[in-house]
């Protein structure tokens, strides 16, 4: 399948350089090295990053952030639309009914919401479809994480055609909240009406800001969970007139868990990873042939699954205990297919063409060059201490050795070679 062409990628994981103290926290966790110390400061790699933000997570300095909008921002719309991820649900104590959120939501200003888990249900109903079709590669791996996207890009990139051509749940609820607006309201133009995604990661940021190869993206903002949270629960309260009533279930809602997609589709025959090392080790896995027969692998880059997202405000194992006190109280879903509709996939729910992403490990364009940078790389790193200490601002010596083979830095970067040196 072809693949359409990404030149630039705005990232929404960036560097303060004011509160970077020049440790090297953040170049021993980052997933794909993206990360330096230079100038007694750390350099994000763009190239490499994939917005994970596990360099958020571990900066005891706070010197990443993630960047992303704000709810003012969408007071340029005319019709104003809420669609919330099902993660933020675990981030309020004691809450024993969805409607008070949504309700919140309205009074915080929007003109309606739209259920991200609503549509979560509709992609794990048209999933179970999409197993049954021929010729399409297994294990299949799920799109809704845009983290493993494009880690899959840039790190394994031989795993891309087992990657489900599957729009995530966010966008297919932009389109059906657009679709609704536009039906309930004829008096609005597409251009009047604005879709504000409340999101757990900044990952989310990132694919709105680059859409996804061919296909843009149907919302217009994304904030921050945390920011909204501060929010809204001044607008909840258990005496309100409730204007809305949650048209999800158990099943949606399970999406913001590690596991709920995969479960959601009713077959034992599935796996599901989360955190982003766990995840390395199972794509590792998967490459090698060494993964037991599965047909649908549901990876998650945060610990926990979406409610572990450095843009939530509680706890992910807290949230989640929440979000399973809270799903007992629900059906198993609200929106299953009809005989009619499980003929066929509709094209609003299915994307073409992947990004596409350099490989990290593609040293050049030429493969003879290639082939031999690969050996100057491997010269050199023999020549190295092998201790991986990070002081010469690489993560490892094998990524020191391929920045001085790619004329980035010196040898003489390395301190430990020169104490042993006379």
């Amino acid at each position: 399948m072809g693949m359409a062409e990404n030149i630039s990628y705005e990232h929404s994981v960036q560097l303060d350089t004011r509160k970077c103290v020049g440790c090297t926290n953040c170049i021993r966790r980052c997933p794909t090295e993206a990360i330096r110390i230079k100038d007694g400061h750390a350099v994000i790699l763009e190239e490499r990053c994939i917005d994970c933000g596990e360099c958020i997570r571990i900066c005891d300095n706070k010197a990443k952030k993630a960047v992303h909008g704000k709810l003012e921002s969408m007071k340029r719309f005319r019709y104003k639309i809420a669609l919330p991820a099902p993660s933020l649900y675990g981030q309020f104590d004691n809450l024993d009914d969805v409607d008070f959120v949504l309700d919140g939501l309205l009074r915080l200003g929007f003109d309606d919401v739209f259920e991200v888990s609503k549509a979560a249900e509709l992609v794990s109903a048209y999933t179970r479809e999409y197993l049954k079709l021929e010729g399409i590669v297994k294990p299949i791996i799920s799109s809704a994480c845009p983290v493993i996207v494009r880690l899959i890009g840039l790190r394994f990139p031989s795993l891309q055609e087992n990657i489900m051509h599957m729009l995530p749940p966010m966008e297919v609820a932009a389109k059906l909240a657009r679709e609704r607006a536009l039906k309930q309201h004829p008096e609005l133009k597409p251009e009047d009406i604005g879709v504000c995604f409340i999101s757990p990661c900044p990952a989310k940021v990132s694919y709105v800001k680059n859409g996804f190869a061919d296909y843009k993206s149907q919302v217009d903002e994304v904030v921050a969970m945390s920011d909204v949270y501060f929010q809204l629960i001044g607008h909840m309260s258990r005496d309100n007139d409730i204007q809305i009533s949650t048209e999800s279930g158990m099943v949606g809602i399970g999406w913001a868990s590690s596991g709920g997609e995969a479960t959601a589709l009713f077959n034992e025959e599935y796996l599901a990873a989360d955190g982003i090392e766990n995840v390395i080790n199972v794509l590792e896995q998967i490459e090698n042939g060494n993964i037991p027969a599965v047909k649908f692998i549901e990876l998650n880059a945060c610990p926990g699954g979406c409610v572990g997202g450095v843009l939530t405000v509680q706890n992910p194992f807290i949230a989640k205990a929440r979000l399973q006190n809270l799903r007992q109280f629900l059906p198993v879903s609200q929106n299953f297919l009809t005989p009619d509709e499980e003929q066929y996939i509709p094209e609003m729910y299915l994307f073409n063409e992947l990004p596409e992403y350099k490989p990290i490990a593609k040293l050049s364009d030429s493969i003879v060059q290639s082939m031999r940078m690969m050996a100057d790389i491997h010269k050199i790193k023999d020549t190295l201490p092998g201790i991986d200490c990070g002081a010469c601002g690489a993560p490892t010596c094998r990524a020191f050795a391929e920045d001085i083979v790619k004329g980035f830095v010196t040898i003489d970067r390395c301190i430990v070679l020169g104490k042993e040196r006379p």
